[in-house]
């Protein structure tokens, strides 16, 4: 399958100081919305009732975090008038001192999300200054008190031959629709990973439109009162109801990856897991620590999974992970003159690490770049060196390498 193009930077043709200097900036599959966000109104009610029935807005359905689509390379968005019958008339009709006042956790209701207004569409919805086609998204995945209206939507949709597209990776959506459906995904992933208080263990609510998860103080459910009775009880304390507290937001963990260029600039390192297809390298990654920068980690990093001691480190560009929710810090760094052997003894993670001379990092970008599931592009050569396809950040990375970072030529 054809790799899609990747997203163009904002403000991509602007000249200044800093793109002078440093290179234009580099945007990477998965950013590049085109949706405003515009999260300051995320708690407002009223605008996201009136953005909800909209005839402008679009929902994008999820089924265990699988899009609906017309085909892997196409989404489907449903509208208000299909989506009604599961998700009520209007969910936000209701302030959110009313709905948690309300909350009863023997009810199960599905996630909504708002994701943000389509700008390029200036002829839809318009709330004050703001104009747009509202998005959001849904998880339709059956389940608790709504799985028999889920499971009715999804065989509708299913019967006009539209498809939830399965597997691990979706990388062939063209760039503005996988930087919405990476949102979506993202924000539903971490919805459905925490439906109970981290301090507490008691059932978490979702508000401002799937943005944050509270432990409210009442639930109907523990209600001591007769059988019937709507009148809510005091659940037990929880630290997270006083002052303010991190638990409650979606959370992005940072993640470093690396093109490691030898001291002498003329070889690039990678390595391989022994689970990726024959011959098929990348750059190397890790997650960062608690307490640590970014430069630390791309040197703890190297130096655990290949055993090489880096100088220099750059960070170059960055790409949002939605698997589940990464932010690849992408770097180019360097080793010192005498930190360049391998040793893979201290971290088992890698099956192999290598030096690759430039010639051949630019020849496998050429010819033989594929996602890990797929087959070489044609051109390819068995035996030859492969590697990520454009879609991913380490591609971006090795490119810059062989395109001129190296001698601090301005190619970003």
């Amino acid at each position: 399958m054809p790799q899609p193009d990747l997203p163009k930077a904002a403000h991509a043709d602007l000249d200044s100081m800093l793109s002078r200097k440093f290179g234009k900036e580099v945007a990477n599959y998965f950013s590049g919305s085109r949706l405003n966000r515009v999260s300051f109104l995320r708690a407002n009610h009223s605008f996201l009732s009136a953005a909800l029935t909209h005839p402008s807005t679009a929902f994008l359905l999820l089924k265990d975090l699988a899009p609906l689509a017309k085909d892997p390379t196409r989404l489907e968005y449903a509208g208000y008038k299909d989506v009604w019958p599961l998700i009520g008339e209007n969910p936000f009709l209701k302030t959110e001192e009313e709905i948690i006042s309300d909350y009863n956790s023997t009810i199960t209701t599905p996630q909504l999300l708002f994701l943000g207004l389509d700008e390029t569409n200036m002829l839809g919805f318009e709330w004050t200054v703001y104009k747009g086609s509202p998005f959001f998204a849904l998880d339709v995945t059956p389940k608790g008190s709504f799985e028999a209206r889920a499971n009715s939507l999804i065989r509708d949709f299913e019967a006009r031959g539209l498809i939830f597209i399965e597997g691990r990776l979706h990388m062939s959506l063209p760039a503005p629709e996988a930087a919405i459906y990476a949102q979506a995904r993202a924000l539903l992933d971490w919805n459905a990973r925490n439906p109970y208080c981290a301090s507490c263990g008691q059932p978490t609510l979702s508000v401002q439109a799937g943005m944050k998860r509270i432990c409210p103080p009442k639930d109907i459910a523990f209600s001591s009162n007769s059988i019937g009775s709507t009148a809510p009880a005091d659940r037990p304390a929880c630290i997270t109801r006083k002052g303010i507290s991190n638990l409650s937001f979606p959370r992005t963990d940072p993640t470093v990856i690396m093109a490691v260029l030898s001291s002498d600039s003329r070889r690039v390192l990678v390595g391989r897991q022994r689970r990726w297809p024959k011959n098929w390298y990348s750059t190397l990654a890790g997650f960062v620590e608690p307490a640590e920068s970014v430069e630390e980690a791309v040197r703890r990093e190297a130096w655990e999974e290949t055993g090489v001691i880096l100088g220099r480190v750059v960070i170059y560009s960055t790409q949002p992970w939605p698997y589940p929710a990464n932010l690849m810090i992408g770097a180019i760094a360097q080793t010192i003159p005498d930190g360049e052997n391998i040793a893979l003894s201290h971290d088992p993670e890698l099956e192999d690490a290598k030096w690759v001379e430039l010639e051949e990092i630019q020849e496998a970008l050429r010819v033989s770049t594929s996602g890990l599931e797929e087959e070489p592009t044609e051109g390819y050569k068995e035996g030859d060196l492969r590697l990520p396809p454009s879609t991913a950040i380490a591609n971006q990375l090795l490119a810059a390498v062989v395109g001129g970072f190296r001698w601090g030529l301005p190619t970003m």
